[in-house]
């Protein structure tokens, strides 16, 4: 991101200031989850994370600004973890690398505060990751990176049936969280993934994935299902 449009004024160097940024952004996190991103203020993030509202404008211009930096990170956490599980299951089809990337989605939905009324920003801005691309694009690009990387695919074989695929899904899970806002609907979580498996089975040449086990609670396989 060119440094014009980076969230952050400063970069924090002190491990003192660190700690402060991190704080300012777990309080937003919180703000978000409870009243949405309309009710926010520099002055409530400022109150929840302990620090003064100067201290928080030497880091931020403003409340957007604190939003950005927190789906930034996000994304860079969705993509750490989906390059962790790469390396630590070896998936050996396309398939199995498109329901990881699923499984983590899901599981962010679920555990990362704010992330399902935030997701990577869409409620502030389409454009909030990168000024020049919607925040899917720059979603679409990374997947489509990670799994050409992963089995020696064609980048630009993969563009579009996965842009189209992150679409897809993202719309599904959204209707998913808006009828169960803690877990997502199960049974609409179980279409958004064997959508997204039957789509990209038909665009990704090297044979489709196994139908889902029917009654699958749509939870990763790593994780317990709710009781």
């Amino acid at each position: 991101m060119p440094a014009e449009t980076a969230p952050l004024r400063r970069k924090p160097v002190q491990q003192r200031s660190t700690r402060r940024v991190e704080r300012m952004l777990s309080a937003t996190a919180e703000l978000i989850e409870e009243m949405g991103y309309d009710g926010l203020t520099t002055t409530l993030i400022a109150e929840r994370a302990g620090v003064a509202v100067g201290s928080l404008y030497q880091f931020f211009p403003d409340k957007r600004a604190v939003v950005q930096e927190l789906a930034l990170r996000n994304l860079e956490r969705f993509v750490r973890m989906i390059s962790e599980r790469f390396e630590a299951d070896r998936p050996e089809h396309w398939w199995q690398a498109v329901d990881t990337v699923f499984d983590t989605y899901l599981q962010m939905y679920r555990e990362v505060p704010a992330f399902s009324r935030l997701h990577f920003g869409d409620v502030v801005d389409l454009r909030l990751l990168d000024p020049g691309r919607e925040n899917n694009a720059v979603i679409a690009e990374k997947l489509t990176e990670l799994i050409s990387d992963e089995f020696g695919q064609d980048p630009e074989e993969l563009a579009l049936p996965l842009t189209v695929a992150v679409e897809a899904a993202d719309a599904v899970l959204h209707l998913a969280f808006r009828r169960d806002t803690a877990d997502g609907d199960q049974p609409m979580v179980a279409e958004a993934k064997e959508l997204v498996r039957g789509y990209l089975s038909s665009r990704i040449p090297g044979g489709g994935p196994p139908p889902e086990p029917a009654g699958k609670s749509g939870y990763p396989k790593d994780l317990p299902s709710p009781r």
